[in-house]
């Protein structure tokens, strides 16, 4: 029976996205540059469901071999189009969870309303939703962003701010979870200040009077 071309290609693309230096020349970074600033152009411009590796391929430039050489698939490429470098810190002076908790809801409502994150979610959320590889790969992106809230998390648990019990895996959901559903259900309204305030009094204080 003979291999179907398409997947012959895509576990090709695996292959080389794994083991870059197989090609035997190093990645060139201006091509790496060109690529991702394409995908961005063409996100936004025709959005997620329309963006092809050819045409990426084509406004970069350079070769569909290229992009596969780097990126095993779109929503890999899309993802790190996205989200060209996730934050390392947070950036609030130590020593007030209160302020650390708004600043991570305005860094997260700051990234969501990018019109490239706007473009890329609905079809990116669906791809790594049903790719298990895909999705530890993204996440791994983020390994920085976790252990800066149980950092804090844990020094505030020492001043005793907060319960010794909260897992800081699921305040990251509740943050990233809250921001999300708000923009899909309310994506032309903006979120400002008081909306920030208001989440960050919700995660801080809860609703029980």
């Amino acid at each position: 029976m003979k291999a179907d071309p398409s997947s012959v290609d895509k576990s090709r693309g695996r292959k080389e996205h794994k083991s870059p230096s197989a090609a035997g020349r190093p990645r060139d970074p201006r091509i790496d540059a060109a690529i991702l600033r394409a995908t961005a152009d063409l996100l936004v411009e025709i959005g997620y469901s329309n963006l092809t590796m050819a045409a990426v391929a084509e406004q970069a430039g350079t070769t569909k071999t290229a992009l596969y050489r780097r990126w095993s698939s779109k929503a890999e490429l899309v993802h790190e189009a996205a989200f060209p470098a996730a934050p390392t810190a947070i950036e609030t002076p130590p020593g007030d969870i209160t302020a650390d908790i708004r600043a991570m809801i305005a860094a997260a409502r700051d990234v969501f309303t990018s019109p490239l994150v706007r473009a890329a979610l609905p079809g990116l959320i669906a791809d790594m939703a049903a790719d298990a590889e895909l999705n530890a790969r993204v996440m791994d992106r983020f390994t920085d962003v976790f252990v800066a809230v149980r950092t804090r998390l844990a020094d505030a648990v020492k001043r005793g701010e907060v319960h010794a019990d909260v897992d800081p895996n699921r305040l990251v959901e509740v943050i990233g979870g809250a921001t999300l559903l708000r923009m899909l259900l309310r994506p032309d309204e903006p979120l400002g200040a008081d909306w920030v305030d208001q989440t960050a009094a919700i995660v801080v204080h809860g609703v029980v009077a």
